[in-house]
């Protein structure tokens, strides 16, 4: 049996959408976790919806979504899979967190020019040890029939042989098929080499599937928009070598309003883990956010109800600054808590509405020897994470929006020493939502 997707009807595409980007509710859906993922706005595209939905209804179905350990901590990126995973739990249906440990040793190639560089056993071990607390603070992990379990690819993948692994899952996949896949052709059509070791990842993933199926009776599979083939695949392999139902479920690629990929700073990657983004920093994150995002972003990353959500969507001119506030507090506090919220945003209030200085501002340390010698403004800003490039610094100090202590400076090429600090540190601003304490050490 090859696994080839010749039945469209399976392939359903997700909600329509309303011009000012809000779900449109779809009737069909009668059970209570297609409905709550419908009008937050989760669902992309749903493999036999209908039965989906029945299997919700008769009672708690298992469901799973994969993250592979690339880095020690996940990032904003990764928020929406995580608060999928809540509203299955809290539609009283059972998570499975899958962490990649084999998968990482391969790399997903999807969305991706090249390779990703190979990691060691005892890196992705860290990594995985690094990012697993996270989830504790989204889930409620334990042997109920809808507590969170957390699964490690590795202890499957790991075992078998080459030649096995060929013969018991190759022969359901065919190159042909294979070949058609976005995460594949795109690599192609850019003339990017592919190498085997990532070809063969796509297999991995729909074994991971048929695993869990069998070990947990997981029979769902979420994730973004850019992993459908791979879910299909995993979907399909279920379907018909265990002859069981099984089901794929996409929630669409997130990007802002003005374009810009979800989970991307001018200081990197938005990362969960405090040790690499402070609550602070995490908060201005959600701060920040565009007005034409608010709404979404309440309904897809925080627990407020849709009734509150419209109120504060609806308004209007300085007023959305409030609603903002709303959802950084909102959102820090599912992954830091409550008091990290408060005090991020009483930080934020102490620097931004009344200039003063507070420990919970982000710090940047500079060797004291260094500062005394004296340090190029443009050069410190950019690397104080204020600024992509000395470039751009100068681009902002030109356009009066770099401060150092308060004050506007204009020559993002004048040098910074310890004559600059106020009470042990220099400040630093970008513009009118960034800013950060320069200590010396």
């Amino acid at each position: 049996m090859t696994l080839e997707l010749s039945d469209p009807s399976v392939l359903e595409p997700g909600p329509s959408h309303s011009k000012s980007g809000s779900m449109t509710s779809d009737p069909a859906f009668k059970s209570e976790f297609l409905r709550l993922m419908q009008t937050r706005g989760y669902i992309h595209q749903i493999t036999h919806s209908a039965e989906l939905d029945a299997a919700c209804q008769a009672g708690p179905i298992v469901a799973y979504i994969g993250f592979d350990a690339t880095a020690s901590s996940l990032h904003v990126g990764h928020m929406i899979q995580i608060m999928m995973l809540r509203r299955l739990q809290q539609a009283g249906h059972k998570p499975v967190v899958l962490m990649g440990g084999g998968t990482t040793k391969v790399g997903d190639p999807t969305d991706k020019d090249s390779q990703r560089p190979l990691l060691t056993d005892a890196q992705i071990q860290a990594n995985i040890d690094s990012i697993q607390a996270v989830f504790r603070r989204f889930l409620t992990f334990g042997d109920g029939p809808n507590d969170a379990v957390m699964v490690n690819n590795a202890e499957w993948l790991d075992r078998f042989g080459y030649v096995q692994f060929l013969r018991d899952y190759g022969v359901h996949f065919t190159i042909n098929r294979m070949l058609s896949f976005d995460s594949v052709k795109n690599r192609l059509d850019r003339e990017q080499p592919m190498t085997f070791l990532e070809f063969n990842y796509m297999l991995m993933q729909s074994v991971d599937f048929l695993e869990l199926e069998r070990r947990y009776g997981c029979v769902l599979q979420m994730g973004g928009s850019d992993q459908w083939g791979n879910i299909v695949n995993g979907v399909e392999l279920i379907r018909r070598v265990d002859q069981k139902p099984a089901f794929g479920l996409t929630t669409p690629l997130l990007s802002t309003a003005s374009g810009q990929k979800m989970g991307k700073s001018v200081g990197g990657a938005v990362w969960l883990n405090a040790d690499m983004r402070s609550p602070y920093d995490y908060w201005q994150f959600w701060r920040n956010t565009e007005d034409a995002d608010v709404g979404r972003f309440m309904r897809l990353f925080t627990d407020l109800s849709l009734e509150e959500i419209a109120r504060l969507e609806a308004l209007e001119g300085a007023q959305i600054n409030e609603a903002k506030k709303v959802l950084a507090n909102a959102a820090t506090t599912l992954l830091h808590g409550e008091e990290a919220a408060k005090a991020a945003e009483a930080a934020a209030v102490a620097a931004f509405e009344q200039g003063q200085l507070s420990g919970d501002l982000p710090s940047f340390e500079i060797p004291r020897a260094d500062l005394e010698a004296g340090v190029v403004l443009a050069a410190l800003a950019t690397d104080a994470g204020l600024a992509a490039s000395r470039g751009e610094a100068r681009r902002l100090a030109q356009g009066g929006g770099l401060r150092v202590n308060d004050k506007a400076e204009t020559d993002a090429n004048r040098t910074l020493d310890a004559s600059d600090l106020v009470d042990g540190v220099v400040k630093l601003a970008a513009g009118k939502k960034k800013i950060v304490l320069v200590r010396p050490v």
